[in-house]
């Protein structure tokens, strides 16, 4: 589900394209890949990174991930568990591991490592700034941690991925307790197989956080969120 459209200034494009965490970010410049899974190779053209966050197989697909970057020529960012699966069969100059707190540079798009509370071996969440500073947290797997607090201090995140269901332990209230602590501009409740969940996590949004938007994505449809004011 690659994105034609380049976004206006102080913007992003997002598609969520599988019910997992399937995300392909546009900014003005690069296109990201997250996590694919569940999607044809060629659904995905003009990729500049696919960022994975662990090996399970609900986010690691390794013929998939070697396929986009044979036809893409793409770098490939990975947590460590990850990077091992895929260190003999991607070209070495295009396989950056990455652990919490480190900053991989893609053009002027920045990609930094957190902390994940999920049951894999060595998983990690991603912040990525675009051009224009515009600041998504895509938080993988993860239940709550007291770090997110701090993280969200600081970044002051324009749009926050909070998973409502399959993982392990997350429901919509965990998926809540990530958007209290973080305090985005825009919450989407994403990893789920089930509406409800979604419909659940938005009502909890609108009672406890009101100045906080909920936006439920459909599947492979494009969506724009601009720089917090």
């Amino acid at each position: 589900m690659s994105i034609q459209k380049i976004p206006e200034k102080n913007t992003i494009l997002f598609v969520w394209f599988n019910q997992y965490a399937g995300i392909v970010l546009k900014t003005p410049s690069k296109t990201l890949v997250i996590d694919p899974v569940d999607i044809k190779p060629k659904s995905l053209q003009n990729v500049d990174a696919i960022l994975i966050t662990h090996e399970h197989y609900d986010h690691l697909d390794p013929r998939l991930i070697i396929e986009i970057q044979k036809a893409t020529n793409c770098t490939i960012i990975a947590d460590s568990a990850s990077t091992k699966r895929l260190q003999h069969a991607i070209p070495a100059e295009k396989l950056q591991e990455i652990k919490p707190g480190a900053e991989i540079k893609i053009g002027e798009v920045s990609v930094k490592a957190e902390k994940c509370n999920h049951t894999a071996e060595a998983p990690v969440t991603y912040i990525i700034t675009s051009e224009d500073e515009v600041k998504v947290f895509h938080t993988a797997d993860s239940l709550p941690f007291p770090e997110l607090a701090a993280i969200g201090q600081r970044e002051k995140f324009d749009v926050v991925f909070c998973t409502v269901g399959i993982a392990p332990g997350s429901t919509p209230q965990t998926g809540f307790e990530i958007a209290r602590l973080t305090k985005p501009q825009v919450v989407v409740p994403y990893h789920t197989a089930s509406a409800a969940s979604q419909t659940e996590f938005a009502q909890i949004i609108k009672k406890e956080l009101p100045r906080t938007v909920c936006l439920i994505p459909e599947q492979n449809k494009i969506y724009q969120v601009s720089k917090r004011k």
